[in-house]
């Protein structure tokens, strides 16, 4: 077929100019002397301005020191206005920004640092430690290290280690020179998500997954540059970069305030010192909100929205946030590969409450069959009943990259003809309403965290006094769920206590990771083959729970 019109001249701006980067010099332009970034606890804020200003001086810095493109800056940070120039800077220099779980053991990072080689990492002063002897663990050692000092404490930091406002210091405030010509397929942003390993799998985004995962949250708030956005979740999750975070916020002209660690009251008392219009978080925080507010009740009429994440939003709840909080809640539902890909709107609450909506404006969501082996096609999809549970399955091409970084098998595994298969199990009704029921792979989510029973397993397993174990998640009102552990003992002497300190001695475990409560059994439920089913052991948990017999380390 031959092409109606010239599309050469359309092809080469679209490709040059449809970056994440150009929509924020946009606003740097349009919107110079308007708040970017708001810090209250630091009682500081940054203009257009002059948080681009501060973006040039970091890349300039990077750049006199060798970063151009396609290097990685990885980056473990809490939510602070460094976290936004170590997402903006590299951008700049067509390298690739990585925000990084600073929650990670310094096993976990230092695996990291090795498969991703990035040429600067940058940590916060406040987990030093462990990002310290993840360098000395790791046997890949990055030529720029980095240290923020949010807090001003001015710590002794090791050789070769240098303070991020000192490195900063003389860089200029230009624009870096760059000879590399930006395209929108280049990888901007790279996610992690955890892996049955322990290692986060590497989610890349490219200029177009940025862009558009921008304009879909601009598009569901809506977001004006007349707002403020407060979102409550770290950062470098993606929804907390890209729903309500700095992606969007910047991107739309708006207003971004930085919460640093999340408490009830501090919240509070931003959404009323700065004027927020957007609050962000997931269920359990909301949970802590309307508790506050009960006792405590302050204006929130500033507020245009809440919007959720991570976890069903449940009816009961749903009003009661509604009524204390802001009677325009919103849900979304997605992935780190997809960002979100259905979405719970003010007019569906309450009465869709415990569903996960419908899919965005840009997306398709499917419920197809589930199967022994392999994956069932797009088009076997399970009766719309609300009842038959399937695969929950994703088409989000214009918000992912389609694949995982440097992982072909899993790459492989997960994603067929432009679709992801998520692993959630899930039913659909007659309106396409879709509610999550659980995981095809036992995943538990504590605290937004994702935690697979097989590292866990592996790594109790390996206490001398353990025969055998299984993991479960078991609910738990401010965490999401908790991990409770059975243990078949090798030796009758082990104890809770003794497991809680291998666990919490274990470079290679998060502190989120380690279970809240232990059983000791004689047997676990395992399937005529062999395989461990955990969705029995989730239940049995469940029911232990409420009767009291599981143990505290």
């Amino acid at each position: 077929m031959n092409d109606t019109y010239d599309k050469a001249g359309f092809q080469a701006v679209f490709e040059r100019s449809f970056t994440w980067m150009n929509g924020f010099l946009r606003n740097v332009r349009r919107f110079a002397d308007k708040a970017a970034i708001i810090d209250p606890i630091a009682g500081k804020r940054w203009t257009y301005a002059q948080l681009n200003h501060d973006c040039n001086r970091l890349a300039n810095a990077l750049q006199a020191r060798g970063v151009g493109p396609g290097d990685v800056v990885l980056y473990q940070l809490y939510n602070s206005p460094q976290f936004v120039l170590c997402y903006l800077a590299p951008q700049k220099l067509g390298a690739i920004n990585s925000p990084t779980n600073f929650n990670l053991s310094a096993g976990e990072t230092a695996r990291l640092l090795e498969r991703d080689c990035p040429k600067a990492y940058i940590y916060d002063c406040d987990v030093a430690d462990m990002a310290q002897k993840a360098l000395t663990l790791s046997t890949f050692r990055p030529e720029i290290i980095l240290a923020v000092d949010y807090r001003g404490k001015r710590p002794a930091l090791p050789a070769g280690h240098v303070f991020f406002e000192d490195f900063l210091q003389s860089a200029a405030d230009t624009e870096p020179e760059v000879t590399c010509c930006p395209n929108l397929y280049d990888e901007v942003t790279r996610f992690g998500t955890s892996g049955t390993t322990g290692t986060p799998k590497g989610v890349p985004c490219n200029n177009v997954n940025e862009v558009l995962s921008a304009h879909d949250a601009i598009m569901h708030f809506p977001l004006t540059p007349s707002d403020v956005t407060m979102n409550m979740t770290p950062w470098f999750h993606r929804g907390g970069l890209h729903a309500g975070g700095p992606t969007p916020t910047l991107y739309a002209g708006a207003s971004l305030v930085v919460m640093r660690m999340f408490g009830a009251k501090a919240c509070f008392d931003a959404v009323q010192s700065c004027g927020v219009t957007f609050l962000i978080g997931v269920p359990s925080a909301l949970e802590k909100l309307a508790a506050r507010q009960e006792k405590h009740p302050v204006d929130l009429s500033c507020l245009h929205g809440i919007v959720t994440m991570g976890s069903p939003l449940e009816r009961e709840s749903c009003i009661r946030y509604q009524k204390l909080l802001t009677p325009r809640i919103f849900n979304g539902y997605g992935t780190t590969e997809t960002f979100w890909n259905s979405f719970l709107r003010p007019e569906d609450l309450p009465a869709m409450a415990g569903s996960a909506g419908r899919s965005c404006t840009d997306d398709e969501v499917r419920i197809v069959r589930l199967t022994d082996a392999g994956s069932a096609s797009p088009e076997d999809t399970v009766p719309a009943d609300g009842k038959t549970p399937g695969e929950i399955i994703l088409q989000a091409s214009c918000k992912s990259a389609l694949c995982y970084t440097q992982n072909p098998a899993l790459t492989a595994e997960r994603y067929h003809d432009g679709w992801f298969y998520t692993h959630d199990v899930g039913t659909w009704d007659a309106q396409h309403f879709i509610t999550v029921c659980g995981r095809r792979d036992d995943m538990i989510v504590c605290m937004g965290e994702n935690i697979y029973p097989a590292q866990l397993e592996e790594i109790l397993c390996r206490h001398p006094k353990v025969a055998d174990c299984m993991v479960a998640g078991v609910p738990d009102a401010s965490r999401g769920q908790s991990v409770a552990a059975y243990i078949i003992p090798a030796d009758a002497s082990l104890t809770a206590q003794e497991l809680g300190a291998w666990c919490a001695r274990c470079d290679d475990l998060s502190a989120y990771k380690c279970p809240r409560y232990y059983r000791f059994v004689d047997t676990l439920p395992y399937n005529a083959t062999g395989k461990k089913q955990h969705v029995l052991l989730q239940t049995q948990a469940e029911d232990d729970l409420q009767a009291g017999l599981l143990l505290r380390p």
